[in-house]
């Protein structure tokens, strides 16, 4: 007797088809799980006997033999619970074969039959509707496999009630799909006394998604400032919402099916490890930089991180995605991110206060800075310094602009790069390639002059070279400029410091 159920294997967001393959055969008793299980996998044996055993149902005498095919693709998870018992039962004859073939089945069990939930229900949907199949899930995530478009979803809260529903005896319901959380406000820029240099490049990086970089003493509004980002930022697009949604699904974070219109916004410890960073682990997730895709990558006190964690995000900042290699598996994400940090300017943080520096300056400030390397602080468009708040701009009344007016602007200045790269293909300034560059952000003549001066003095690499076109663009773009011209290359370029190395 042989059986078989469809289910899923992730890599990255990526969902491969395998088989379950259940035989019972003669022989002395057995129950064995092949086909690179991890030992998740191979402890399904253990939870699937006991939901039967709560049903009432036995394993029968003989040897049974699970082959999770491909063969030599690795299998982790608890998912494959599911598709093994119901391979089980179907060989057993307590549910029809014909019935299980035309759909994906994953979930983890419970040792009473109820159906768990399980990391990455929405990529299993999203490959079920693809092969145009339906889903068998846990009754919890049923509102989250939903999202996947048209296909048939069985979310059953247990064993038994899926046995019943294919007997014809009590039907499954279809769930309704999660809810759509709109965008939510979060701190108002309102509250940011002063600092309008920070705040303008504020505005500059999230109307052309560039990186930001703010150095100052503490309590100056570094952290609030990065707070404030998301809220100047557009939302979520619909396709932009199931991109974040279903990194979301792969790393078990997604709460009752809910999509949610806002950005990302990720503010990792500066303990993090690698794995935390960038992902990967034993069994490899994604990292802070995946699950703030489309969205804020938050790095306060930048220094304190150790440098090959640091370092570890050049790739992804530049390429957008973040590949994970393993001897068994090569994983990719998405990393799409904004990335905004925030350090002091020494150890101590008071170096231009000559009242509370230590008495190493400036040497503590080359020693702290040289923490990070030339080439990650290469990729960052804006560096800004945040000046100390006085207790003048505390008291008086707050005149500062608020959220919603400055994304206004931001949300303009986005339509209008939207129009220019074409509605296939929205890109932000910041992601333009090196032709685009040339195509669409090249200066007036006296823009141009200006840029090669600076080039010469302040010897810019070609990287910080581009990088200065794309914040120019972004400026004229702000400022409904059909060109960028000398003012906007003068702007980007007031942006562009170089660090205390010495």
């Amino acid at each position: 007797m042989v059986s078989t159920v469809l289910t899923t294997a992730y890599l990255g967001l990526e969902a491969r088809s395998v088989e379950v393959q259940v035989q019972i055969a003669a022989g002395l008793p057995a129950f064995i799980v092949v086909g690179l299980p991890d030992k998740a996998v191979a402890e399904s044996r253990e939870r699937v006997r006991a939901a039967l055993a709560a049903l009432g149902l036995a394993l029968p005498p003989k040897r049974i033999t699970v082959n999770l095919s491909p063969a030599d693709l690795p299998k982790e998870g608890s998912h494959y619970d599911l598709p093994i018992a119901l391979g089980l039962m179907a060989a057993m004859g307590l549910v029809d074969k014909e019935a299980l073939a035309g759909y994906v089945a994953v979930g983890e069990l419970a040792l009473d039959g109820r159906l768990a939930s399980s990391p990455g229900v929405l990529l299993a949907a999203m490959h079920a509707a693809d092969r145009e199949c339906g889903l068998i899930c846990p009754a919890a995530q049923g509102s989250e496999a939903v999202w996947a478009g048209d296909l048939e979803v069985l979310a059953a809260p247990d064993l038994l009630s899926l046995i019943n529903h294919f007997k014809g005896e009590n039907r499954l319901l279809p769930p309704q799909a999660g809810a759509i959380e709109e965008a939510t406000a979060g701190p108002d820029l309102k509250q940011v006394k002063g600092q309008e240099t920070a705040r303008r490049a504020l505005e500059i990086a999230a109307a052309g998604g560039h990186n930001l970089l703010m150095s100052g003493p503490p309590g100056a509004g570094k952290s609030l400032l990065a707070s404030c980002l998301p809220g100047i930022l557009p939302p979520l697009s619909a396709a932009e919402a199931l991109q974040v949604s279903m990194v979301a699904s792969v790393a078990g974070v997604l709460q009752d099916g809910k999509i949610s219109r806002n950005r990302p916004f990720r503010a990792p410890h500066h303990s993090a490890s690698m794995a935390a960073l960038v992902g990967g682990g034993l069994k490899v997730r994604p990292g802070e930089v995946s699950l703030a895709h489309l969205g804020v990558l938050f790095l306060d006190e930048l220094p304190e991180f150790k440098r090959d964690v640091l370092d570890s995000l050049r790739q992804p900042l530049e390429a957008g995605e973040v590949s994970v290699a393993r001897a068994n598996a090569h994983v990719t994400f998405p990393a799409r991110v904004q990335l905004v940090a925030a350090m002091n300017p020494c150890r101590c943080g008071y170096l231009s206060d000559p009242a509370q520096a230590c008495s190493r300056a400036p040497r503590c400030a080359s020693d702290y800075q040289s923490r990070i390397s030339g080439p990650l602080l290469d990729r960052i468009d804006l560096h800004v310094d945040v000046e100390a708040v006085l207790a003048s701009d505390l008291i008086r009344p707050s005149d500062a602009e608020t959220s919603a007016t400055v994304g206004g602007r931001v949300a303009s200045a986005r339509n209008v790069q939207q129009q220019r790269y074409g509605q296939e293909n929205v890109l932000t300034n910041a992601a333009l390639s090196a032709e685009q560059t040339e195509q669409y952000c090249t200066p007036d003549q006296p823009g141009q002059d200006l840029l090669a001066q600076a080039a010469d003095s302040m010897r810019l690499t070609a990287r910080s070279y581009m990088r200065i076109l794309k914040v120019a663009r972004t400026i004229a773009d702000l400022a409904s400029a059909q060109e960028v011209s000398r003012a906007h290359i003068a702007e980007a370029l007031s942006y562009r410091r170089q660090f205390n190395r010495s």
